[in-house]
């Protein structure tokens, strides 16, 4: 089995100002994207909805081996990564296909608008 991450990069403040209702539509979106998941024989190993990148931390070596950390995120950009999902899979066709449940349809607010998926490199553990 293959693990892949499904990455959602998107436009935070479309989300952090979105109703309640439009919120709801959105969760509700990820549900069913979830159930689809599993309904399908893929499994979700894990993922989390980030918090708005304004809250990120950058951390660098600086000069003699200190640590500097600074406030922000690192690239200025109008989409910044907002959740990510871990999906085991044997079927990235399929897997991708439920996924654009989450890409959802052009002008669809409550959608991701892309998904981004990548395969997890196996350094070869104990199951490889």
């Amino acid at each position: 089995m293959t693990t892949y991450v499904v990455l959602l990069p998107g436009v935070e403040d479309v989300f952090e100002q979105a109703s309640a209702e439009e919120r709801a539509a959105i969760y509700a979106r990820h549900e069913e994207f979830a159930r689809t998941l599993a309904e399908r024989g893929h499994t979700v190993a894990g993922g989390a909805e980030l918090t708005h990148s304004r809250t990120t931390k950058q951390v660098r070596r600086g000069g003699g081996g200190r640590v500097v950390v600074t406030d922000g995120p690192y690239a200025e950009t109008a989409e910044q990564l907002t959740g990510f999902y871990l999906v085991e899979s044997d079927d990235l066709d399929d897997l991708l296909q439920v996924c654009a449940l989450l890409a959802g349809d052009p002008g669809d607010a409550t959608a991701d608008g892309v998904v981004e998926v990548r395969a997890a490199v196996d350094h070869g553990g104990p199951d490889a």
